[in-house]
Order: C-alpha cells, then structure tokens, then sequence
C-alpha cells in the first residue's frame, strides 16, 4: 500500500532522521521550561540544578518504563507549598536566608529528603495499579475524573497564561513607558499564538510538526524588530551571570520527618494527574497509529502502573540531586499532540540537550532571552490544548453526560479545581485549620464521590 498520503507523525518507537529529531527535542524542551523554572523560582531551588534534574529524571523515566512511555519529567506546582513552608525564608529571593548560599542549601537538602519519599509512594502506589489490574483502575479512575482533571489542569493555568502575554520587561520603570510596553507586549503575545495556530493548522508534511517552534521564533523576530523601534528591552542576555562553563549545585537529601510529613502526602493527590495524562496519550497515539495503518498494537494506558514507577523513579533522581518534587507534562503532551510527534528517541535527546543546556551559562541565557510575551503566547495555545484533551478524554471513553452520577462527579472536581485556583492566594483552598492545593483536592473529592456513588452500582 502506498504511503503517499499517510499522515506525517512518528509513533513512540519510531526514531525520526537527526535532522529532524533535534529541531523536534528543541520544541519539546521550550514547553517545559517556563513552568521547571518557575517552581525553581518560588521555591527557592537552584535553577540550573532543576533544569539538569529535570532532563536527568527524564532519561531516567524512559528507561525504567522500556521506552514505551513517550512524557517528559518536569517540575510539579503541586508540591510548591508543601517544599516553601520547609524553604522558608530561603524561597524568597533578596532575603538573606535567600542570598546565603550556606542556609539556602541547607533548606534544599532537607527538602530534598521529602522529595524522595513522596517517589516511594508513587512507586508503592504504581506496583499497586500493576497488581490489582485495569478494572480496579478504572473503577477509581473512571475518564469522569481523570478527564474533568485534565480539564482543570489546562484552564488553571489560563492565569498564567494571560498575565504572561502582557508581561513587559521589569527594566522599564518609567510610567510613561510602561503603558506602551504593556501594549506591545500585546502585539508580541498575539503575533506568536496566532502565527503557531496558523503553522498548526496550514504547515504540510515535516513542517507541520513544528509549529510550536517556529511560532516561537516568529515571536521572537517580532520581539526583537518591536525592542529596535520602541527601545524597550524585550530580549536581554545577561540573566545569568558567570562564566562560559557553570556546573549545576548539587546537594544530598538531609533526613527530616517535617519534610516528610509535609511533602509526601502530596504524592498521592498527583496520582490523578498522571493517569490522566496517560489516557490522554493513548488517545493521541492509538489516533496517528490507526491514520499510518500500523500493525503494532500501543496500548499506553494499560501502562499506568509503569508510569506511577517512573514518576516515583523521577521524584528519587531529581530530589537526590537537588531539584524539585515532579510529574510529567501535559505541555509536553499538548506539544505532541500538535505537532504528532511521539517519538521517545525525540524525549531521550531533549533530556539529554536539557542537561547540556545547565551547564553552559550561554545556553541558559538564550533560553532566558525568550521573552515572557512569546511564552505567553505559546502558553495560551499549549494549556487550552491540555484542557481540550480532558473532553477528548470523555469523548473516547464515551461519558454519558445525562447520567446524574457523571454530572455530579465532574462539576465537583470542576468547580473545587478551578474555583480553588481562582479564588484563593497561590490555588491553595483554606480549610480546617490548614491548606490543601486545589487541583489535588478536587481529584480527591472527585475520586472519593464517584467511588460513594458507585456503591449498589451495577456493572455495565
């Protein structure tokens, strides 16, 4: 059969030419590294050491799972509470628990310990799913919870999303400026998400699998031109300071029951997470194998228990060198989504390019100059894929959504999910004397009911 008009995309285990896996690893990486970096920012972890820790995981989990599992590690905003009340004063950058590097790596190491404790439960809990089967699986995990958290993961995020397309350089100070700095932010914002939709949706054959990083580079031209005509410093190299060579700072976990106490309960609320990015995955995946005639057979989402190991694998590396607590990435999802890449040799060499990049201050400080109005952009397009993916979930699994069972289930995990991360300081819900993130508490509450109301329940 001819395979003329088959659709362009790679499959987990197909391997694209190296001149097309580089460019194809480069997307990957510009997905996740706003958000790795931004918890390394609020927490006060070290950033080039979250960056290396973050491609080392990855390599890490694709090995442990066999290759078969094509996600990306990243940093978790989930665990950014539990890690800063252990931080302290030393997550807050300009105090002098902050700029003592002595005191700051002390609060890290004693992070570190319950970064690798929360792994053992994401293990505990992946030889679990492995052992007691899909059906259990999907009895608490039915695609009404695992889909309506995909939702609220991609529309948590439209915060982020909308502040950082308006976000100016904090070089310009001067309020007269400012107001045409935020417009043309605006400009630059729009320029790069209309240019990736239009590179997403009219690219053909090999170009069509990077719309993301060219709608990157378009963004930046436009940022660059812009900065020229109006002076405002929207790309600036200097971020990082030192020499050509800057080896990441690694520390070894320091044993703390506060730090477990604090940090490993919430391994358990990003159980969820993770399985609904597997579900999303092999939506994707099954799709482009049906579309290329495969005969392979890419039944991802019965690898749940092998991906919650990974996970857990992942949490151990990045919190025994020092980077911070972590899942892997519905952008990285989104990213394969769009462009129908799943290639893990793609992953592997985007780990290994990540490492690479932590270590040579140059490195970091291109990716740094990419202005925060083209990750705006981008991230307008890339968390509302996300969010769409949680419906293409219910659509596969084919929810009944006249069923009031259904209907309670997901308007609870909605509205806790998006409600709490709208409505409280930092998506944490003030409850009973304490706080509790807002997307783990509305999988919880959405777990915990639909397995309430599915008790007399018949089986279909």
């Amino acid at each position: 059969m001819s395979t003329k008009n088959q659709p362009v995309g790679y499959l987990p285990d197909e391997c694209p030419p190296i001149l097309e896996l580089i460019p194809f690893a480069l997307q990957q990486i510009v997905v996740m590294f706003p958000a790795t970096v931004l918890v390394a920012l609020l927490t006060g972890f070290h950033v080039s050491t979250t960056i290396f820790a973050s491609g080392l995981a990855t390599l890490c989990f694709i090995l442990i799972t066999g290759r078969k599992i094509p996600l990306y590690y990243g940093s978790s905003f989930s665990y950014i509470a539990a890690i800063c009340s252990i931080m302290g004063p030393a997550a807050i950058m300009g105090t002098e628990e902050f700029t003592n590097l002595a005191i700051r790596n002390e609060r890290i190491a004693i992070a570190q310990f319950g970064i690798v404790m929360s792994g053992l439960v994401s293990i505990a809990a992946g030889l679990i799913v492995k052992r007691s089967g899909k059906a259990t699986i999907d009895k608490v995990l039915p695609p009404t919870v695992t889909g309506s958290i995909s939702i609220i993961i991609g529309l948590s995020l439209a915060n982020a999303a909308m502040t950082n397309a308006c976000t100016y350089p904090s070089s310009v100070t001067d309020p007269a400026q400012q107001g045409l700095a935020t417009n043309m932010a605006w400009v630059i914002a729009i320029i790069t998400l209309v240019s990736t939709i239009l590179y997403s949706v009219y690219l053909k054959g090999k170009l069509s699998q990077l719309p993301i990083l060219f709608g990157l580079i378009t963004g930046y031209i436009a940022a660059a031109i812009i900065g020229a005509i109006t002076g405002i410093p929207f790309i600036s190299f200097n971020t990082v300071q030192g020499g050509i060579i800057s080896l990441p700072v690694f520390t070894l976990p320091k044993p703390s029951l506060a730090a477990v106490a604090a940090i490993m309960p919430i391994a358990i609320a990003t159980i969820p997470e993770s399985s609904a990015h597997i579900y999303q995955l092999d939506i994707y995946v099954k799709d482009l194998a049906r579309k290329k005639n495969s005969p392979k057979k890419y039944d991802i989402e019965n690898l749940l228990g092998l991906n919650l190991v990974g996970d857990g694998i992942g949490d151990i590396v990045s919190g025994f060198i020092g980077g911070p607590a972590g899942t892997n990435y519905g952008e990285n999802i989104s990213a394969m989504a769009i462009s129908r890449v799943f290639s893990v040799p793609v992953l592997i060499a985007a780990s290994i390019i990540t490492m690479i990049i932590s270590c040579f201050t140059p490195l970091i400080n291109i990716v740094y100059s990419i202005p925060t109005a083209v990750i705006g952009g981008l991230s307008i397009y890339l968390f509302g894929v996300i969010g769409a993916q949680g419906i293409a979930i219910m659509m596969d699994k084919k929810v009944d959504l006249f069923k009031s069972k259904n209907l309670a289930v997901i308007a609870v995990i909605l509205i806790v999910g998006l409600g709490g991360s709208f409505g409280f300081k930092d998506g944490m819900i003030p409850m009973f004397g304490t706080q509790f993130p807002a997307i783990a508490t509305a999988a919880v509450f959405g777990i915990v009911l639909n397995l309430l109301l599915s008790i007399g329940e018949k089986a279909e």
